[in-house]
């Protein structure tokens, strides 16, 4: 997931250099007689695996900051930080315009986001929801009816 504009600006210019390195491919591949045909393919398709993904995440970061999503949606708490991440993209906030909020530091919110809130405590979390003013509704699903006693 890109989560800032100089991931972007480097995901960009990645995606724009696999795009070039599959055209080149292809147009040398006829010419590449040492290479088993079947390994041209699979190295082709590899590539192309790899733009299709860098693509997907430009376009991803890109419908963030342009529409006013009213929801994000996260199925567990695994997803969470990537919902908070996504609120704060599509609230139209840098790393350090939240963590100005916060009264952190811009790396701060960059370590918190690289390793997806994985060190931060539950009131951490609550904060940033607070200082991206959302709001979650929630339930709790139970895997197996609750028996009466």
């Amino acid at each position: 997931m890109i989560t800032n504009e100089r991931q972007y600006r480097i995901t960009r210019r990645k995606a724009a250099d696999f795009a070039s390195a599959i055209k080149e491919f292809d147009a040398k591949s006829p010419e590449r007689r040492d290479v088993h045909p079947r390994l041209r393919r699979a190295e082709l398709k590899a590539m192309k695996s790899q733009l299709a993904d860098l693509r997907e995440e430009l376009e991803e970061y890109e419908r963030l900051k342009a529409a006013d999503p009213s929801v994000i949606s996260v199925a567990s708490l695994d997803e969470l930080a990537d919902g908070l991440i996504k609120a704060r993209i599509a609230a139209g906030l840098s790393q350090r315009a939240l963590a100005e909020r916060l009264e952190l530091k811009e790396q701060q919110i960059q370590r918190y986001e690289a390793e997806r809130y994985a060190s931060a405590s539950y009131r951490r979390l609550c904060e940033v929801a607070r200082a991206l003013d959302i709001r979650m509704q929630n339930e709790v699903l139970l895997s197996v009816a609750p028996s009466v006693a």
